[in-house]
């Protein structure tokens, strides 16, 4: 049973202001139909018994406890950074005035 014809992606196309013709409009009509069909499949399955879910298996927060740690001193981070104008590290310009 065809639900989607290409009548009805013509007439979608044409409040959306897609331009499809031809094939292009054969072709869309016809994925467009089996994408819909394969959906009145899934709603055939019975899920009575299924509990609803956010995601299929259980999660965990798996970040780390943020807790300071060792740090790089001044003058290593000047003496890696690429341009400095010292105590500062100079970067480039990212906003307009």
């Amino acid at each position: 049973m065809t639900v989607v014809t290409p009548e009805i992606v013509r007439q979608v196309a044409l409040l959306a202001r897609l331009r499809l013709e031809g094939q292009a409009l054969a072709q869309l009509a016809a994925q467009l139909d089996e994408i819909l069909q394969y959906i009145q499949q899934l709603q055939a399955v019975k899920t009575d018994s299924v509990e609803p879910t956010s995601h299929v298996l259980p999660l965990s927060n798996v970040l780390r406890k943020d807790e300071p740690g060792a740090c790089l001193s001044q003058e290593t981070v000047l003496a890696l950074a690429p341009a400095t104008q010292r105590p500062f590290v100079t970067v480039p310009k990212v906003l307009e005035t």
